[in-house]
């Protein structure tokens, strides 16, 4: 039988489940019927505990996820959310990002940087009372309330330095948790595989399958001699977490089911129709289209300068996958009527608000939110070109350093977030983090890209027209950036942070003419932002009230209901499943080491390293060659077909797998459970058919992509021979 054809069956014997949702791990005891019908076999009550394995294991990024695989603080994550770390220890002498990494003992491993941090969510409160109790009509007065508020339950959480603590808005405001994080931070590089293997395919490969990335990277958290957290030192010794993940070395087969655990980036589920539409007309044509220019010019100047393309490597990855995503999105709008679909399950809204006597008045309130999004969609479209006119990264280090200045001089708790004293390690990082990804030829490059932009549409603002005015005509633009660049001393780290301590007399009076910049546009910045907030106050009463009728009309209609991603831990669940992605095209749910070298053209982005196709070409498998990725044919799948003719063997080690579990951007390093709750992938991407699912949740294509851990078991052994490190993951076999 044709391992299509045994993977359609499967496929077609579990479509009535379907995987939706990235829930909040306390939800998971009231779906545990649907965890169980899908091979889950944990207890749902362990996985809404925190404290317990596997919850504990799972730390957060900042932007990805990552998770503990040994008592070490030993951290696997993907390559790509690792990609600053790369890139930091980067030099002409050792490219790391080109030849990879591995640090053979402790002592050899560099610190990641120093912004880089591991966040354990330790607790999860519902604070919606504190929050929303007794706030004010006025809208500007209401959303300041709001924050008041947030940053009251966060000072109080954040008694202790070690701890990080935020409040989300769930729901888009009708409910807010309070998460408590510890944070790690010193963070330091362990082992990267080379770009060639951790980006194979590069963006060409990008939301495509068959996959063969190894997007995978160690890293390893670190703390003082006393066990707490610790900014990096020499003298700091292993975090020790509170467990670690257990892999099982003989992942998992087609049919299995497996879950996700992680921090969801954002979703638009719940959105409207008009959002919908105001994303494909306007938002995302016009963003896909400024990334792409970025994108051309980076790479045209990294081609050309070798400390360049080492700078921007990691913003240059960045962008490629956000303007893809936006192209898959429309791409996705285009072959799917989704617009037409979330018009007519609104149609079906409205006709049951009128049906229902409880919800009949919220059909105003409906109407309401509709008149607050065209307020909300022009505003973006008038804000846009201003804002991208204040690109270049030495601007927008002014203006936060002068509104830092501002700020200062309230007391802290009547601060904006972001300026207070609890801020202040990250606002400074992150003046230090410039040099790592600024060279004054790219960014002058990029601004003057965006200021051309502003000039050529009607908002203007007149602080800026004055700036660009140039009187001599023999003077250009680009020349009159030059000499801003020439004049300023924010390119000097020392005399960047040192405008930390400077007062608003200080900025009023300066001569730097980024400096003179940021003063003359923070008036208008600053109207702009009270005029944001203000339609924030007005959303934070419409939005509730909305989702109070439509979370009543999903459970009328027994559907999922669950928050739209916003960056918290979440667990989402699914099965190894390929999928129909065209007429008589049938994705498989495995590839295998063979398609390396079917692919491999010496030529980047598909130019895997000689010592891999070596190990390829001389089937150096070792103990991870699987020979089948299939069910028995004399399991339950053969009760109900003819299995005649045994499956194809598969006699290979597998390198990427497709599941049907329901993930997005900052799953991204996710760990993939088996139904034991043992590691038996990475979550990397999605399909390209399955981008609009940020949208909308199409369970027959949606399709999320992993690194199959015994491939990255097999790099260890076979290839990089990181024979330290594998002793300290704790291996299991079915």
């Amino acid at each position: 039988m044709r391992k299509a054809l045994v993977a359609a069956l499967m496929l077609s014997s579990g479509i009535a489940i379907a995987d939706e949702g990235q829930w909040q791990p306390y939800q998971m005891p009231s779906i545990a019927d649907k965890l169980s019908e899908r091979g889950i076999q944990i207890p749902a009550k362990q996985l809404a505990d925190l404290t317990q394995y596997p919850m504990n294991a799972v730390v957060g990024l900042g932007y990805c996820t990552a998770s503990f695989v040994s008592p070490q603080g030993l951290v696997v994550t993907n390559h790509h959310c690792a990609y600053r770390a790369i890139q930091y220890n980067s030099k002409k002498e050792h490219n790391y990002i080109a030849d990879g990494f591995l640090a053979k003992k402790m002592t050899e491993e560099p610190s990641a940087g120093p912004n880089e941090r591991l966040y354990i969510t330790e607790a999860v409160t519902d604070v919606s009372s504190k929050v929303m109790s007794g706030l004010s009509d006025d809208p500007l007065k209401r959303f300041e309330e709001i924050q008041t508020n947030r940053k009251s339950l966060i000072k109080e959480c954040e008694s202790d330095e070690n701890y990080r603590c935020s409040v989300r808005s769930f729901h888009n405001g009708l409910e807010y948790y309070l998460i408590k994080q510890l944070i790690i931070r010193d963070v330091r590089l362990v082992y990267a595989p080379p770009k060639s293997v951790g980006a194979f395919g590069g963006d060409i490969d990008n939301y495509e399958y068959p996959r063969h990335s190894g997007d995978f990277t160690f890293l390893r958290a670190y703390v003082g001699k006393d066990g707490k957290p610790a900014a990096y030192s020499a003298d700091n010794v292993p975090f020790k977490p509170n467990s670690y993940l257990k892999i099982n070395a003989d992942g998992v087969k087609a049919g299995d089911g497996v879950f996700v655990a992680g921090y969801p980036g954002s979703t638009s589920r719940y959105r409207l129709t008009s959002e919908l539409k105001f994303a494909s007309d306007w938002l995302y044509p016009t963003l896909a289209k400024r990334y792409q220019l970025r994108i051309d010019t980076i790479e045209a100047m990294g081609d050309s300068d070798a400390a360049i393309a080492i700078k921007y490597a990691g913003t240059l990855a960045s962008m490629a996958n956000r303007m893809k995503k936006y192209n898959g999105l429309l791409d996705g709008f285009k072959a799917t009527d989704i617009a037409g679909i979330k018009q007519a399950r609104e149609d079906d809204f409205s006709k049951w608000l009128a049906a229902d006597s409880q919800y009949q008045s919220y059909q105003a309130k409906f109407d309401q939110l509709e008149n607050l999004l065209v307020k909300q969609h022009t505003a973006q479209q008038t804000r846009y070109f201003f804002e991208n006119a204040q690109s270049s990264a030495l601007l927008t280090a002014a203006n936060q350093l002068y509104r830092l200045a501002k700020e200062k001089a309230k007391p802290d708790a009547e601060r904006e977030e972001g300026y207070q004293v609890r801020d202040m390690k990250m606002f400074k990082a992150r003046l230090k983090r410039i040099d790592s990804s600024f060279a004054v030829s790219v960014d002058k490059t990029l601004w003057l890209q965006d200021l051309n932009a502003y000039m050529a549409q009607e908002n203007r603002v007149a602080e800026l027209d004055e700036m660009l005015k140039i009187e001599d005509s023999s003077v250009t633009l680009s020349d009159k950036l030059d000499g801003l660049y020439s004049l300023t001393s924010l390119t000097d780290q020392a005399k960047r942070l040192a405008w930390m301590d400077a007062d608003v007399n200080a900025f009023e009076t300066s001569a730097d003419p980024f400096i003179r910049l940021a003063v003359a546009l923070y008036d208008t910045n600053m109207a702009q932002e009270k005029a944001k907030k203000t339609l924030a106050g007005q959303l934070s009463k419409a939005r509730p009230a909305y989702m109070e009728a439509v979370i009543a009309y999903y459970k009328a209609n027994n559907w999922p209901v669950y928050p739209d991603a916003n960056g918290t831990l979440r667990i989402t669940y699914g099965m190894v499943d390929g999928y129909q992605s065209k007429d008589a095209l049938y994705k498989q749910p495995f590839t295998r080491l063979e398609g390396i070298l079917a692919k491999h053209t010496g030529v980047e982005p598909f130019n895997a390293p000689q010592k891999v196709l070596d190990a390829i070409n001389a089937k150096r498998y070792g103990s991870h060659k699987v020979e089948s990725v299939y069910q028995d044919p004399a399991s339950w799948l053969c009760r109900l077909f003819s299995c005649l003719d045994k499956p194809e063997s598969f006699g290979s080690v597998p390198v990427n797998f497709l599941s049907s579990v329901d993930t997005t951007g900052g799953n991204s390093g996710s760990p993939v459970f088996n139904g034991k709750g043992e590691l038996v992938g990475l979550n990397f991407d999605s399909t390209y058919e399955a981008i609009t699912k940020d949208w909308f949740f199409n369970p027959t294509i949606t399709r999320a992509v992993h690194v199959d851990f015994r491939y990255i078991l097999w790099m260890m052994d076979e290839v990089d021979h990181a024979d330290n490190l594998l002793k300290e993951l704790e291996l299991v076999r079915n």
